[in-house]
């Protein structure tokens, strides 16, 4: 898929991933790869200022589900079956940035890797990994 068929997929199946306004953005498709951006909100805010735990997790599990989705075409049942997180660094009130790569893309399973950044910044602030089942055809 390229980047504006899946942007236009993902708005027609989970249009709610937008409500209260549009926060995730697909900016690049690569090999293997998928870059995205979450803009920064009040909304992802937890206590002590930082950008909470799902947010970020959200950011990474979408991320995940673009790359694949960019190389297996339109399969919106392809679901999560494991995310795993490591929080490293407390995350700035900014946009993040998630980086996917897909380390394995079989036929039932893809299993990838993000890395998440503040936006202007260089240290990895959450590293997830995370595998999809993909339905028979």
């Amino acid at each position: 898929m390229t980047r504006e068929d899946l942007i236009a997929f993902l708005d027609r199946e989970f249009p709610q991933i937008h409500e209260g306004g549009q926060t995730y953005f697909l900016e690049e498709i690569g090999p293997l790869s998928a870059r995205m951006r979450m803009e920064y909100r009040d909304r992802h805010l937890r206590p002590g200022g930082t950008i909470s735990g799902p947010s970020m997790m959200t950011l990474a599990d979408l991320a995940l589900y673009a790359a694949i989705l960019a190389h297996i075409g339109p399969v919106a049942l392809a679901v999560t079956t494991n995310l795993s997180f490591n929080f490293l660094r407390k995350p700035e009130p900014r946009a993040l940035i998630g980086e996917c790569r897909l380390l394995k893309l079989g036929k039932r399973l893809a299993v990838g890797e993000v890395s998440i950044f503040s936006e202007g910044r260089a240290g990895v602030v959450c590293h997830a990994t995370g595998t999809y089942s993909i339905p028979e055809r």
